[in-house]
């Protein structure tokens, strides 16, 4: 049952959810929808790559700078977020509406436990995407051999972590709930708003992305802690990242 907001109310929560999405992942599956259209007129999906983490400059000190640039600046609508959170009257603080508080260990735990279960279902929805030619090959790390290349990339791995389950479950979920949407409907809408912006790694990547959304999603929901799924998805990508030919072992494609 929707919350009986005013309608200026529901005017604003709307926009904030329009604005910051626009800034941040909704930008993003706007450029992977567009992605993937050109992949699929080019020719078979499993013929494309999808580059991650990619050189921004051909001389390496400007291309560290260029890196750090632009994780910061992807960082800014997570502060965006947090400061529209923190406006709403007579809420919880934040660190309590977002489950941020204490538990440090247990979150790592939990986090890693996600990962286990998330990470070998990427693998295999990989492979099968693949083998099935609807997944583009997947290049996780193209910056080249630099004393940075690994902070850089734990860094990204990082800011993916706190980019989007922050802005997916910190802001987007609670703003949902607010508008009156109810557990399930929130988790299936932001699992297919997650799988969007992955589109440009082709169809196998989506559907895997629908699954771990409706998994992050139902722990959210009914945990209400952010920490231990920004951990999961830290570990995710630094392992992605960092350990490349784990991709090449299962591709078949």
């Amino acid at each position: 049952m929707r919350s009986e907001l005013e309608p200026q109310e529901k005017k604003r929560l709307w926009f904030e959810l329009g604005l910051v999405a626009a800034l941040s992942l909704g930008q993003s599956a706007v450029y992977a929808i567009v992605r993937l259209a050109d992949i699929t007129t080019r020719g078979p999906i499993s013929d494309a790559q999808a580059k991650l983490n990619t050189s921004l400059s051909p001389r390496p000190g400007f291309d560290l700078v260029y890196q750090i640039l632009d994780i910061g600046f992807t960082l800014v609508p997570v502060l965006l977020a947090l400061y529209l959170l923190t406006r709403d009257p007579n809420a919880a603080p934040l660190s309590t509406r977002l489950g941020v508080n204490g538990q440090c260990g247990k979150d790592l735990g939990r986090g890693t436990l996600i990962f286990t279960i998330i990470g070998i279902g990427t693998l295999a929805v990989y492979a099968g995407g693949r083998a099935l030619g609807i997944t583009a090959e997947i290049q996780p790390a193209n910056l080249g051999d630099h004393w940075w290349t690994i902070p850089v990339l734990i860094l990204a791995a990082a800011k993916n972590g706190i980019v989007e389950e922050v802005i997916i479950f910190g802001f987007g979920a609670e703003r949902l709930q607010r508008l009156g949407y109810g557990m399930w409907p929130i988790i299936i809408s932001l699992a297919i708003f997650r799988a969007s912006y992955h589109l440009y790694q082709g169809i196998g990547p989506f559907i895997g992305n629908v699954a771990m959304g409706i998994i992050f999603g139902w722990y959210f929901m009914r945990r209400g802690r952010l920490m231990p799924l920004v951990w999961a998805h830290f570990i995710i990508d630094a392992v992605g990242f960092l350990a490349p030919g784990i991709l090449s072992l299962v591709d078949i494609g």
